[in-house]
């Protein structure tokens, strides 16, 4: 509050001698005039409140420490999908109706005749968080002779004396149940599903995401003794970014619940792409200590004259996150919300926490001053200088074909392919196909009370190739048996106080257009017999509708992060040109990036597509902020020529610091994590910042020397480029 109630007194002064609202360029110097000196009174009451500040935030880092823990993190996509789904909800209408929940894991056991799969089937359902087992014996009487059976039903539970069981466990239970179905099975046996994928996946995460963080950690170090002048500074610049990072963790409690990707790549995320406001500040710091012997003053000046580009970076990083939360796929909320924050956390630090930490440290800072192991990057600018033009016009000719091929990739949707065939997930997943092909389970509930209908139905179903085996009052008891003759526990398993259920055994994918089109077929005829009465899920049935979510979120969130930073920077640079440029710049290095896995012929994941074109603008963007705001001072007074090779000395180490620590970041997330979605996530995050690190080194000083003109008459007078000789 003192700090507060000190800067009032001050504007009132200040407002006496405020510019009244007259014409002109004068008058508009005079505003920022006077806005640069509200700014500065602030950092000075920030510099002399330095220790109480450092200790407040030291105190909200430690409390982050302790509610990070108490965070939950959900690993089920289907739970992202919107509210108003079909298949959401169909799930929450049969959670209601039926105690045994949607069949999520298949579990598969050789060598056994069909009592020991009898005896399987108990144990199976004696393990903790297992609600409920279909097998064979669900469908036929299995003491009959198999021979006599149908045989597409019979080879769907039992094939080759090897038995696939069909399993629902609770959400709430996955690990732990998937450990005692393990190991009542052994490893020499196999299991797959959603619920396996997700029990594995929240297991293998939290372990690999400590590996990815500590080597990133370290790299971050190492770049940054490399780029700093004192052995102390990259331990008070990664100190800055840990206690922003640990304060935006503890309050992702205000969401109860945070997702898989959030909680693997958040934290990790923020560091890499919040490192650069602590480096561009440190060096402006520098540099005005050499014109001012005072550090507090020089401190002040460093913040006062670096505010214009942090906070520009700053803002168009936030709002590329939250361009995520017009996602109708939750998981684009969730991640943009809490990047937003982290983003915006790591802004608050930098301008009021660095600020103290700096100059609490600043004596051993300067005790422990080295050499530069870097160059001064003039040769380099020379270079870039002799080879900018070339590079504009490869530039030009790559963008339409990188757009073409980055919108013509083909896409997983779901979580089938999340774990490859080196991981025993993936390995089970194989294994159980190749005995029993392509399988997947069903739910269908139609409207109780008309079995004539319901058995009408059912023969329309099985007509359908895919379609093995169904599990129903009228397949398994028929039409002319009364429901009053059944025991309580067989008719609860297939008729509740509503809906007759039918359990679909399909030959199918989890995903692929053939698994669309039969979802699609299903749902058609479910219509017409139940119109609006019927409720259809499975994974299957659930990435169909993650298909049709995510695929409509693409160009909305794409245009909405394009469209607000754009607007952004118009507001901050006061230029209509330069936005354009920048956003083409970027944008460009995103399509190159997205078109990587279609040259490649490779399949990706839509989700980590989505969600990477928000990061890699919010990302790196602020790279061509700071090198078009370096180059806009310097050619006040300098031909452009000129002004691009002082640039390029100048900015060229914040970029390549904060640029190759997001890189090795990302490549870290790609190559460690057996996630598929984090991996492939990564793997666009790292190369998609070599490609923007490119582009704003080698092509951004191009252009800018070819639209020099049209971006000196653009843009306000009270930014635009000088009149020094061309």
């Amino acid at each position: 509050m003192g700090i507060v109630s000190n800067i009032c007194k001050e504007r009132i002064v200040l407002s006496r001698q405020a510019p009244k609202w007259v014409s002109g360029k004068t008058e508009f110097s005079c505003v920022l005039e006077w806005s640069y000196n509200i700014v500065k009174i602030f950092y000075q009451r920030i510099v002399q409140r330095r220790k109480p500040i450092f200790v407040v935030f030291i105190l909200l880092a430690v409390c982050g420490l302790f509610l990070q823990t108490m965070v939950a993190v959900n690993y089920d996509m289907k739970d992202y999908l919107p509210q108003d789904s079909q298949s959401t909800v169909s799930i929450q209408v049969m959670q209601n109706e039926f105690s045994g929940g949607i069949p999520n894991a298949r579990v598969m056991i050789y060598d056994v005749s069909l009592a020991e799969a009898l005896a399987y089937k108990e144990q199976l359902a004696a393990c903790p968080g297992v609600t409920e087992v279909i097998w064979l014996d669900d469908a036929v009487d299995i003491y009959m002779p198999l021979e006599v059976l149908d045989t597409d039903v019979v080879e769907s539970y039992y094939k080759n004396d090897t038995a696939l069981f069909t399993l629902t466990i609770e959400e709430e239970k996955r690990i732990e149940a998937v450990e005692a179905i393990r190991n009542v099975i052994g490893d020499e046996n196999a299991m797959s599903g959603e619920a396996v994928s997700g029990a594995v996946a929240a297991v293998r995460t939290v372990s690999e995401i400590k590996i990815i963080s500590l080597v990133g950690i370290l790299f971050a170090f190492a770049v940054l003794f490399l780029t700093t002048r004192s052995w102390l500074e990259p331990l008070v610049v990664m100190g800055g970014l840990g206690v922003a990072v640990a304060i935006n963790a503890g309050s992702n409690i205000i969401f109860g619940e945070i997702s898989f990707v959030t909680n693997a790549a958040g934290n990790i995320l923020q560091l890499a792409v919040s490192l650069d406001y602590s480096v561009f500040l440190m060096h402006r710091f520098e540099e005005c200590l050499q014109e001012e012997n005072n550090v507090q003053t020089a401190m002040v000046n460093a913040l006062s004259q670096s505010t214009s580009s942090i906070l520009s970076s700053g803002l168009t990083t936030v709002i590329g996150f939250l361009a995520l939360i017009f996602m109708r796929f939750g998981i684009g909320p969730d991640l943009g919300l809490a990047l937003a924050k982290g983003v915006a956390i790591s802004l608050i630090s930098v301008f009021v926490f660095m600020p103290s930490f700096i100059l609490l440290c600043h004596p051993i800072i300067k005790r422990l001053k080295h050499r530069s192991f870097l160059p001064d990057f003039h040769r380099f600018g020379r270079v870039v200088c002799r080879f900018m033009l070339p590079m504009v016009g490869v530039f030009f000719l790559v963008l339409a074909p990188s757009y073409l091929a980055a919108n013509a990739n083909s896409f997983y949707y779901g979580s089938s392919h999340i774990f490859g065939l080196e991981t025993q997930t993936g390995a089970d997943s194989a294994a159980i196909e190749a005995v029993f092909g392509k399988n997947d389970t069903y739910v269908l509930l139609v409207s109780k009370g008309d079995l004539v209908k319901e058995k009408q139905l059912s023969n329309e179903l099985h007509d359908m190739p895919q379609v093995k085996s169904i599990l129903s009052y009228v397949d398994t008891v028929g039409t002319e048996i009364p429901t009053e003759y059944l025991d309580a526990d067989t008719l609860s398993q297939l008729m509740s106080e509503h809906y007759s259920r039918m359990v679909l055994s399909v030959e199918a994918d989890y995903e692929g257009t053939e698994t669309f089109a039969l979802v699609e077929n299903i749902r058609r005829l479910a219509e017409e017999y139940y119109p609006n009465s019927y409720y259809l899920a499975g994974e299957g049935v659930s990435t169909y509708d993650l298909m049709s979510t995510t695929t409509a979120d693409m160009r909305k969130v794409n245009w909405i992060a394009i469209c607000a930073v754009f607007f952004v920077l118009v507001l901050m640079m006061k230029s209509i040109s330069l936005p354009i440029l920048l956003v083409v710049g970027i944008e460009t290095a995103i399509w190159l990036n997205l078109s990587v896995p279609y040259f490649a012929n490779t399949t990706v994941f839509y989700i980590s597509y989505l969600i990477i074109s928000s990061i890699q603008l919010g990302a790196t963007v602020d790279y061509a902020i700071l090198f078009t705001d370096r180059y806009m001072e310097f050619r006040r007074d300098m031909p452009k020529r000129e002004a691009l090779l002082q640039t390029i000395s100048a900015v060229t180490a914040s970029i390549l610091t904060s640029g190759t620590v997001l890189t090795v970041v990302g490549y870290l997330l790609g190559y460690i994590s057996s996630h598929g979605i984090l991996a492939q996530l990564g793997l666009f995050l790292g190369r998609g910042g070599v490609f923007s690190m490119t582009i704003v080194l080698f092509v951004l000083p191009g252009l800018l020397y070819i639209f020099d003109g049209i971006v000196h008459r653009s843009t306000w007078k009270g930014r635009a480029t000088g009149k020094a000789s061309v």
